[in-house]
Protein backbone atom coordinates (compact mmCIF):
# COMPACT_ATOMS: atom_id res chain seq x y z
CA UNK A 1 0.00 0.00 0.00
CA UNK A 2 1.88 3.51 -1.57
CA UNK A 3 1.73 6.53 1.37
CA UNK A 4 0.98 8.61 -1.31
CA UNK A 5 -1.48 11.32 -0.37
CA UNK A 6 -4.56 11.37 -2.43
CA UNK A 7 -5.95 14.29 -4.02
CA UNK A 8 -7.07 17.69 -2.06
CA UNK A 9 -10.31 17.27 -3.38
CA UNK A 10 -10.83 13.89 -2.49
CA UNK A 11 -10.45 14.63 0.94
CA UNK A 12 -11.87 17.43 1.19
CA UNK A 13 -15.25 15.78 -0.47
CA UNK A 14 -14.79 13.61 2.87
CA UNK A 15 -14.13 15.76 5.17
CA UNK A 16 -17.32 17.23 4.61
CA UNK A 17 -18.87 14.25 4.33
CA UNK A 18 -18.17 12.81 8.00
CA UNK A 19 -19.02 16.18 9.05
CA UNK A 20 -22.43 16.45 7.81
CA UNK A 21 -23.31 12.36 7.78
CA UNK A 22 -24.77 12.89 4.47
CA UNK A 23 -23.45 13.03 0.82
CA UNK A 24 -26.03 15.74 -0.37
CA UNK A 25 -25.49 17.81 2.14
CA UNK A 26 -21.73 17.82 1.70
CA UNK A 27 -22.29 18.05 -1.29
CA UNK A 28 -24.45 21.08 -0.96
CA UNK A 29 -21.51 22.75 1.23
CA UNK A 30 -19.13 22.07 -1.76
CA UNK A 31 -21.31 23.27 -4.03
CA UNK A 32 -20.69 20.26 -6.10
CA UNK A 33 -23.37 17.66 -7.46
CA UNK A 34 -24.10 14.89 -5.43
CA UNK A 35 -23.01 12.33 -7.83
CA UNK A 36 -19.42 14.18 -8.03
CA UNK A 37 -19.08 14.20 -4.46
CA UNK A 38 -19.79 10.60 -4.39
CA UNK A 39 -17.30 9.81 -6.85
CA UNK A 40 -14.46 11.91 -4.94
CA UNK A 41 -15.15 9.50 -1.89
CA UNK A 42 -15.26 6.39 -4.13
CA UNK A 43 -12.10 7.47 -5.80
CA UNK A 44 -10.38 8.12 -2.13
CA UNK A 45 -11.79 4.23 -1.11
CA UNK A 46 -10.18 2.95 -3.99
CA UNK A 47 -6.89 4.91 -3.19
CA UNK A 48 -6.89 3.79 0.48
CA UNK A 49 -8.17 0.13 -0.41
CA UNK A 50 -11.34 -0.24 1.72
CA UNK A 51 -14.37 1.38 2.67
CA UNK A 52 -15.30 4.75 4.58
CA UNK A 53 -18.58 4.79 4.56
CA UNK A 54 -21.12 1.87 5.14
CA UNK A 55 -24.07 3.26 2.57
CA UNK A 56 -27.54 2.69 4.00
CA UNK A 57 -30.89 3.51 2.67
CA UNK A 58 -31.19 6.95 3.84
CA UNK A 59 -27.80 7.42 5.86
CA UNK A 60 -24.55 6.56 5.56
CA UNK A 61 -22.50 5.56 8.27
CA UNK A 62 -18.46 5.68 8.90
CA UNK A 63 -16.75 2.68 8.87
CA UNK A 64 -13.41 2.03 11.32
CA UNK A 65 -11.28 3.20 8.57
CA UNK A 66 -13.54 6.09 7.98
CA UNK A 67 -13.05 7.19 12.21
CA UNK A 68 -9.95 6.63 12.18
CA UNK A 69 -9.07 9.14 8.91
CA UNK A 70 -11.89 12.09 9.76
CA UNK A 71 -10.60 13.56 13.13
CA UNK A 72 -6.78 13.96 11.34
CA UNK A 73 -8.29 15.40 8.14
CA UNK A 74 -10.64 17.66 9.62
CA UNK A 75 -7.65 18.87 12.03
CA UNK A 76 -5.42 19.22 8.49
CA UNK A 77 -8.36 21.45 7.03
CA UNK A 78 -8.69 23.96 9.83
CA UNK A 79 -5.04 24.12 9.91
CA UNK A 80 -5.00 25.06 6.18
CA UNK A 81 -7.58 27.35 6.85
CA UNK A 82 -6.26 28.95 9.47
CA UNK A 83 -3.06 29.46 7.77
CA UNK A 84 -4.31 31.05 4.74
CA UNK A 85 -6.38 33.77 7.14
CA UNK A 86 -3.39 34.33 8.45
CA UNK A 87 -1.12 34.44 5.45
CA UNK A 88 -4.09 37.00 3.94
CA UNK A 89 -4.06 39.17 7.05
CA UNK A 90 -0.63 39.91 5.89
CA UNK A 91 -1.26 41.86 3.43
CA UNK A 92 -3.93 43.76 5.30
CA UNK A 93 -2.37 46.46 6.40
CA UNK A 94 -4.99 48.84 7.61
CA UNK A 95 -7.16 47.10 9.86
CA UNK A 96 -6.09 45.93 13.20
CA UNK A 97 -8.29 43.52 15.76
CA UNK A 98 -7.61 44.06 19.14
CA UNK A 99 -9.19 41.79 22.21
CA UNK A 100 -9.44 43.00 25.92
CA UNK A 101 -11.31 42.50 29.20
CA UNK A 102 -14.83 44.77 28.57
CA UNK A 103 -13.62 47.13 31.39
CA UNK A 104 -10.02 48.02 30.24
CA UNK A 105 -12.22 48.69 27.05
CA UNK A 106 -14.72 50.87 28.64
CA UNK A 107 -12.12 52.85 31.27
CA UNK A 108 -8.82 52.84 29.31
CA UNK A 109 -9.04 52.32 25.75
CA UNK A 110 -12.59 53.70 24.59
CA UNK A 111 -11.75 57.48 26.13
CA UNK A 112 -8.53 57.65 24.62
CA UNK A 113 -9.44 56.27 21.19
CA UNK A 114 -10.11 59.75 19.59
CA UNK A 115 -6.36 60.41 20.13
CA UNK A 116 -4.98 57.03 18.20
CA UNK A 117 -7.85 57.49 15.09
CA UNK A 118 -6.46 61.34 14.91
CA UNK A 119 -2.47 60.24 14.97
CA UNK A 120 -3.46 57.00 12.74
CA UNK A 121 -6.72 57.58 10.14
CA UNK A 122 -5.21 54.74 8.16
CA UNK A 123 -5.35 51.97 10.44
CA UNK A 124 -9.41 50.89 11.31
CA UNK A 125 -9.05 49.86 15.16
CA UNK A 126 -12.00 46.98 15.21
CA UNK A 127 -12.71 45.92 19.01
CA UNK A 128 -13.72 42.35 20.43
CA UNK A 129 -14.76 43.15 24.44
CA UNK A 130 -14.49 39.87 25.59
CA UNK A 131 -13.03 38.32 29.30
CA UNK A 132 -12.95 35.00 27.09
CA UNK A 133 -9.45 34.27 25.78
CA UNK A 134 -9.74 34.52 21.90
CA UNK A 135 -7.83 32.27 19.32
CA UNK A 136 -5.63 34.65 17.27
CA UNK A 137 -5.86 32.46 14.34
CA UNK A 138 -9.79 31.66 14.74
CA UNK A 139 -10.89 34.50 16.15
CA UNK A 140 -8.64 36.69 13.71
CA UNK A 141 -7.01 39.04 16.66
CA UNK A 142 -3.99 40.63 15.95
CA UNK A 143 -3.42 42.08 19.96
CA UNK A 144 -4.60 40.90 22.86
CA UNK A 145 -4.43 43.16 26.13
CA UNK A 146 -4.70 40.85 28.90
CA UNK A 147 -4.29 40.76 32.92
CA UNK A 148 -3.43 38.35 35.04
CA UNK A 149 0.37 36.81 35.46
CA UNK A 150 1.10 34.93 32.08
CA UNK A 151 2.60 32.72 30.93
CA UNK A 152 2.11 33.72 27.25
CA UNK A 153 3.83 30.60 26.22
CA UNK A 154 4.48 30.63 22.23
CA UNK A 155 3.35 34.70 21.69
CA UNK A 156 5.10 37.74 21.79
CA UNK A 157 4.44 39.22 24.85
CA UNK A 158 5.35 43.00 26.59
CA UNK A 159 4.44 43.41 30.21
CA UNK A 160 3.20 46.83 31.04
CA UNK A 161 2.88 49.03 34.35
CA UNK A 162 2.48 46.86 37.25
CA UNK A 163 -0.98 47.11 38.67
CA UNK A 164 -2.12 48.69 42.29
CA UNK A 165 -5.02 49.44 43.83
CA UNK A 166 -5.90 52.15 46.43
CA UNK A 167 -9.59 53.81 47.85
CA UNK A 168 -10.68 56.52 44.96
CA UNK A 169 -13.41 58.75 45.62
CA UNK A 170 -15.70 61.99 44.59
CA UNK A 171 -13.52 65.27 45.73
CA UNK A 172 -17.24 65.38 47.64
CA UNK A 173 -16.90 62.36 49.79
CA UNK A 174 -13.00 63.19 49.72
CA UNK A 175 -13.57 66.02 52.09
CA UNK A 176 -16.05 63.38 54.48
CA UNK A 177 -13.37 60.57 54.60
CA UNK A 178 -9.91 62.53 54.70
CA UNK A 179 -8.25 59.73 57.10
CA UNK A 180 -7.55 55.62 56.42
CA UNK A 181 -9.39 56.04 59.97
CA UNK A 182 -12.07 57.55 58.37
CA UNK A 183 -12.61 55.41 55.99
CA UNK A 184 -13.58 52.14 58.20
CA UNK A 185 -16.94 54.26 58.28
CA UNK A 186 -17.32 55.22 54.41
CA UNK A 187 -19.54 53.27 52.16
CA UNK A 188 -17.35 50.99 50.71
CA UNK A 189 -17.56 49.08 46.95
CA UNK A 190 -16.21 45.75 46.70
CA UNK A 191 -14.97 44.84 43.13
CA UNK A 192 -14.72 41.21 42.86
CA UNK A 193 -13.04 41.17 39.59
CA UNK A 194 -9.73 41.05 40.84
CA UNK A 195 -10.97 38.03 42.89
CA UNK A 196 -8.37 35.55 41.73
CA UNK A 197 -5.18 37.86 42.33
CA UNK A 198 -3.31 36.22 44.83
CA UNK A 199 -2.25 37.40 47.60
CA UNK A 200 -5.43 39.35 47.48
CA UNK A 201 -5.80 42.86 46.85
CA UNK A 202 -8.99 43.91 48.55
CA UNK A 203 -9.91 45.88 51.09
CA UNK A 204 -9.07 44.02 54.63
CA UNK A 205 -5.43 43.47 52.57
CA UNK A 206 -5.62 47.38 52.16
CA UNK A 207 -6.45 48.38 55.64
CA UNK A 208 -3.30 46.33 56.85
CA UNK A 209 -1.28 47.85 54.35
CA UNK A 210 -2.20 51.39 56.07
CA UNK A 211 -1.69 49.83 59.15
CA UNK A 212 -5.37 49.41 60.62
CA UNK A 213 -6.87 46.00 61.43
CA UNK A 214 -10.75 46.11 59.55
CA UNK A 215 -12.27 43.53 57.56
CA UNK A 216 -15.03 45.19 55.81
CA UNK A 217 -17.98 43.20 54.78
CA UNK A 218 -21.15 45.66 54.33
CA UNK A 219 -21.68 47.77 50.67
CA UNK A 220 -22.36 47.32 47.08
CA UNK A 221 -20.07 44.07 45.31
CA UNK A 222 -20.01 44.19 41.31
CA UNK A 223 -17.98 41.45 39.59
CA UNK A 224 -16.85 44.07 36.84
CA UNK A 225 -14.31 46.77 37.50
CA UNK A 226 -15.81 49.55 35.16
CA UNK A 227 -19.18 49.37 36.69
CA UNK A 228 -17.59 49.47 40.29
CA UNK A 229 -15.91 52.84 39.24
CA UNK A 230 -19.41 54.01 37.83
CA UNK A 231 -20.89 53.63 41.00
CA UNK A 232 -17.67 55.78 42.68
CA UNK A 233 -18.01 58.31 39.82
CA UNK A 234 -21.63 58.79 41.17
CA UNK A 235 -20.59 59.47 44.61
CA UNK A 236 -22.18 56.38 46.06
CA UNK A 237 -19.30 55.20 47.85
CA UNK A 238 -15.43 54.12 47.82
CA UNK A 239 -13.83 52.09 45.72
CA UNK A 240 -10.46 49.67 45.82
CA UNK A 241 -9.50 51.29 42.26
CA UNK A 242 -7.32 49.74 40.10
CA UNK A 243 -4.78 51.77 38.30
CA UNK A 244 -5.78 51.17 34.60
CA UNK A 245 -9.44 51.51 35.50
CA UNK A 246 -8.99 54.96 37.59
CA UNK A 247 -6.00 56.50 36.58
CA UNK A 248 -7.88 59.07 34.16
CA UNK A 249 -10.38 60.07 36.41
CA UNK A 250 -7.62 60.43 38.90
CA UNK A 251 -5.10 62.54 36.41
CA UNK A 252 -9.08 64.91 35.81
CA UNK A 253 -9.90 65.34 38.86
CA UNK A 254 -13.24 63.42 38.66
CA UNK A 255 -12.12 61.01 41.07
CA UNK A 256 -9.43 61.93 44.40
CA UNK A 257 -6.93 59.72 46.31
CA UNK A 258 -6.79 61.30 50.11
CA UNK A 259 -4.88 58.22 51.10
CA UNK A 260 -2.00 58.03 49.13
CA UNK A 261 -1.15 54.16 50.37
CA UNK A 262 -1.63 51.96 47.09
CA UNK A 263 -0.95 47.89 47.09
CA UNK A 264 0.45 46.73 44.54
CA UNK A 265 -0.22 42.85 42.46
CA UNK A 266 2.73 41.29 40.47
CA UNK A 267 -0.39 40.79 38.25
CA UNK A 268 0.09 42.91 34.98
CA UNK A 269 -1.71 44.17 31.94
CA UNK A 270 0.30 42.63 28.81
CA UNK A 271 0.41 43.17 25.03
CA UNK A 272 0.43 39.87 23.22
CA UNK A 273 0.70 39.42 19.55
CA UNK A 274 2.35 36.50 17.39
CA UNK A 275 6.10 36.06 17.53
CA UNK A 276 7.73 38.19 14.58
CA UNK A 277 4.06 40.56 13.91
CA UNK A 278 5.16 43.30 16.61
CA UNK A 279 7.74 44.63 13.73
CA UNK A 280 4.32 44.99 11.73
CA UNK A 281 3.80 48.43 11.57
CA UNK A 282 0.06 48.82 12.98
CA UNK A 283 0.87 46.81 15.64
CA UNK A 284 3.89 48.94 16.09
CA UNK A 285 1.72 51.71 16.40
CA UNK A 286 -0.64 51.04 18.12
CA UNK A 287 1.85 49.39 20.67
CA UNK A 288 3.64 52.74 21.18
CA UNK A 289 0.85 54.78 21.50
CA UNK A 290 -0.28 52.40 24.39
CA UNK A 291 2.83 53.19 25.73
CA UNK A 292 2.88 57.46 24.93
CA UNK A 293 -0.70 57.19 27.10
CA UNK A 294 0.59 55.50 29.85
CA UNK A 295 3.68 58.04 30.01
CA UNK A 296 0.64 60.78 30.42
CA UNK A 297 -0.46 59.51 33.36
CA UNK A 298 2.60 59.06 35.35
CA UNK A 299 2.38 61.90 37.42
CA UNK A 300 -0.53 60.56 39.19
CA UNK A 301 2.35 57.81 41.01
CA UNK A 302 3.81 61.18 42.21
CA UNK A 303 3.69 61.23 46.06
CA UNK A 304 1.95 57.32 46.77
CA UNK A 305 3.14 55.07 49.20
CA UNK A 306 3.54 51.90 46.98
CA UNK A 307 3.26 48.85 49.05
CA UNK A 308 3.85 45.10 47.17
CA UNK A 309 1.23 43.15 48.46
CA UNK A 310 3.56 40.12 48.66
CA UNK A 311 5.17 42.46 51.73
CA UNK A 312 2.42 42.87 53.93
CA UNK A 313 3.63 39.79 56.19
CA UNK A 314 6.85 41.96 56.74
CA UNK A 315 5.03 44.96 57.64
CA UNK A 316 2.60 44.18 59.63
CA UNK A 317 2.74 39.77 60.55
CA UNK A 318 -0.10 38.08 61.05
CA UNK A 319 -1.36 37.98 65.12
CA UNK A 320 -0.71 34.82 66.78
CA UNK A 321 -3.33 32.69 67.45
CA UNK A 322 -4.92 33.16 70.73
Amino acid sequence: MSDRLPPLTALRAFDAAARHMSFAKAADELNVTPAALSFQIKALEEHLGTPLFHRLNRAVELTEAGRTLAPGTAEGFQALSNAWRSTRRLQDTTTLNVTAGPAFTAKWLAPRLYDFARLHPQIDLRFSASLRLLDFDRDEIDVAIRFGYGPDEGMWSMPMQKDWVMPVMTPDLAAQYPTAESLTEAPLLFDHSIDFLRPRCDWPAWFRAAGISFTPTHGPHFSQADHAVDAALSGAGVVLGRRAMVVKELHDGRLVAPVPVALETNARFRFICRKGAETQPRIAAFRDWMLTEIDKTAKVHEGLTIIPVEDLDKRWPPAPPP
